[in-house]
């Protein structure tokens, strides 16, 4: 029996034979389902935990941003600590170097007012030694120009009064 009353040759099928085809497909279309509905199960299950897994990444990530963000905070406090540690350094340095110069500028101004008086006393000690000994030398170096000698005694009352 055929489902079309004209021969056309291929295209009009046995009315058994379609009908197995039918029963087929509605059984390959119901097994098909099935598994459709499973990979679809699967595929949301799957699309799921990569949306958590995603999520967890992104907490995760604005997690690290925050504590990055605080590292940057410690990092900046400390450069700025450092900073200042080493400016108060500086300045204590460049004070205890200006306290040191003065002492040693003093020191040496000490050194050279007690060098000047030491002087000063050697001075008057050789120059009132020396008197002692100026006529003596006067008459010693009178008697070398004249070429004889000449006692002290034989001094006159004008060259005593020089």
């Amino acid at each position: 029996m055929e489902l079309i009353p004209m021969d056309v040759g291929p295209l009009n099928p046995p009315v058994e034979g379609l009908a197995a085809a039918v029963f087929l497909f509605a059984v390959c279309h119901l097994v098909v389902r099935r598994l459709l509905r499973r990979i679809d199960r699967v595929l949301e299950a799957r699309r799921q935990a990569s949306d958590g897994v995603r999520r967890q990444a992104e907490d995760v990530r604005a997690q690290a941003e925050d504590v990055r963000a605080e590292v940057r905070a410690v990092l900046a406090a400390a450069r700025h600590d450092a900073a200042s540690v080493r400016r108060r350094a500086e300045e204590e340095g460049a004070a205890l170097i200006a306290a040191a110069r003065a002492d040693g500028v003093r020191q040496v101004d000490e050194m050279l007012a007690e060098a000047a008086a030491r002087i000063e006393s050697d001075r008057r000690a050789a120059e009132a030694e020396l008197r002692g000994y100026a006529s003596e030398l006067a008459v010693e170096l009178a008697g070398r120009v004249v070429g004889e000698p000449i006692s002290p005694a034989s001094r006159t009352p004008a060259a005593e009064t020089r």
